[in-house]
Parts: structure tokens; sequence; C-alpha cells
């Protein structure tokens, strides 16, 4: 059952078509993964589903409710973790999420019960009465996301919510997300780390330009480049002309220099890896190793896009 209807919805910035008749679905109880290159159009259609952004043409849904036609009622519905953060460094913990939560009409005892579980849930309940000038990056990401949990939204939203911080934190945020949609709460997540979403995603899209043009789970996903193998090369003395002479190869899609050596993404690589050693000897490159890679996300997102992830 989808609990977001996005409707053939249409965004412009002057001449600029920033979503491009966006069509998605995202069902009630999961953990959606929203990827795409930069200026694919991600955050503006997560800033129209918030009702930061106005809709140009279409509409989306939450639960039913419009949020072009009421706005205010799906802001309700809604928890955002933004990526910039939106936090108070002259408020302690407690009066940050205290003054979210009495943004979503939290009072009284319930109030206090609801920041007291917030903080305890980031593991911030021992900070609770310090400013987050004195808190690590990571803290203060945890803090972010008490700010916008508190009245318990049926969907939450993370955009980019380990964004610098370190892999303990990382890890803290990602058990989080978890615990939370077993909560029942639906999360859509955005990222630029790919495991971030093999590890906690049940379902991805990915946008390019405007468009969704993959979705599905990801065993689905990585289905479509069942045939399309990764191949990373560690050799001495890589020269243009036989990098070149690899890119032309009418099996090889992409090609990627990585320090000392490349990664070859083509279909096949059984058949053609002779024809890869052939090329590598042909212009005296020293190969020190070849591994092959079994197809993932990150390889479908490289074939649909042209670009990695952290492009």
């Amino acid at each position: 059952m989808a609990i977001i209807q996005i409707k053939d919805t249409v965004k412009r910035y002057g001449s600029l078509l920033s979503v491009d008749h966006l069509n998605l679905d995202i069902r009630e109880g999961e953990i959606f993964g929203l990827l795409g290159p930069n200026g694919a159009g991600k955050s503006t259609t997560i800033n129209m589903l918030s009702g930061l952004l106005p809709i140009d043409k279409g509409d989306i849904t939450v639960q039913g409710v419009s949020v072009a036609s009421d706005p205010l009622k799906v802001k309700g519905m809604l928890g955002l973790v933004p990526q910039d953060l939106a936090i108070y460094e002259e408020l302690t913990a407690i009066e940050n999420v205290t003054f979210f939560a009495r943004l979503y009409g939290l009072k009284g005892k319930l109030l206090q019960e609801r920041v007291k579980e917030a903080l305890a849930f980031v593991g911030l309940s021992d900070r609770s009465k310090d400013k987050p000038g004195s808190f690590s990056g990571g803290m203060k990401r945890r803090l972010n996301i008490a700010c916008a949990i508190t009245h318990r939204p049926k969907v939450i939203i993370m955009d980019e919510p380990t964004v610098g911080i370190d892999p303990q934190s990382r890890n803290h945020i990602l058990e989080s997300v978890k615990e939370l949609n077993r909560l029942g709460s639906t999360i859509i997540y955005t990222t630029h780390y790919m495991e971030e979403v093999e590890a906690i995603g049940t379902r991805v899209g990915i946008i390019d330009k405007g468009r969704l043009i993959a979705c599905g789970t990801k065993a689905e996903l990585v289905e479509r480049v069942s045939d399309e193998e990764k191949l990373v090369i560690d050799a001495d003395g890589l020269t243009e002309e036989a990098l070149g002479e690899l890119e032309l190869h009418p099996k090889v899609n992409k090609l990627l220099r990585t320090g000392s050596g490349l990664e070859l993404y083509m279909g096949s690589s059984h058949a053609y890896l002779q024809d890869v050693l052939f090329i590598l000897t042909k212009h005296n490159v020293k190969l020190q190793s070849i591994t092959r890679v079994e197809p993932d996300l990150e390889s479908l997102f490289l074939s649909l896009t042209g670009k990695t992830l952290r492009d």
C-alpha cells in the first residue's frame, strides 16, 4: 500500500526542468533509498514533498492528503532530517528538541516524555543540558534526528544524514534508522554512500535528470546488470594509449582510473578477458592483479547514469 504518491510532478527553475513529470509510489513500512547524481532532482523532490517548495504541476500525496492543497497537514505527518543541520547552537540539546516538539503541537507531560524519549533514542540523554557547540559532528547529526522524531511521524525523510561524520556515529545512525522503521515509520533515505542503501534499504529508486529511471528491490535492480561485470585491475605503466584502446573495445561500457589501476565495467568479462590482457601487454603495461567483482547497485547506477554515486 502506497503511503506516498508522487504523481506526474514537475518543478522548474526558469528554463531548467529540475523534476520532469516524476511518478513514484513509496510503500508503507519500507526504507526507501532515493539515489541520483548531483543535480538529478532528489533534493527538489524532497523539498516539494515536505512543503518547502511549491509544485509547478502534478501533485504529491501523503496518506491521501495533498501537499498542494493542504501542506500544513502533510507537514504534521512528516519528520524531516535535512542535510544542513537544523539545530540552534545557542540552545541546549533538550531545548532544541523541545522547541521542535512544540512546533508539532506537543505540550505538557506528553511533551516532556517525548523529548526525553527522543534524546534517549539517539543516545544523548547524558548530554541533554549541553549546547551543540561542544558536540562532535556525529552528535549534532543525532540531535538533528531527535528533533525530527518527537511527534512520532508516520514518514521520516532523511537527506544525507551521515555526511561528514565518523564511522561509529554512522553505524549508530544506520541502526537508528532500522529501529525507527521497526517501530512503524516509513523512511525515505538519500545518501552518497551506496553501502548505506545496500545495508538498510528495502527498495531503491534512482532519479536522473528529474525522472525515475529505475525502481525496485536491490535484487531486482542488480538483476538488470547481471550480464555486466566489473574488473578491478592493478597495474604499473598504464598509458593513455592503453586506456584509449580499452575504452574503444565494444564490450567495455565504462572505464575509471583509480590511482595505480582502473575499473572496467564490461559485458561478459570471461569471454573478453583475453582481449583486455592482450591490450595491456601490447602497451607494455605490467599487470599486478585483476579481480572480478559481482554486479551490485553501484554497477547499475553507473550503467544508468554514467556516473558513480559520489561524482
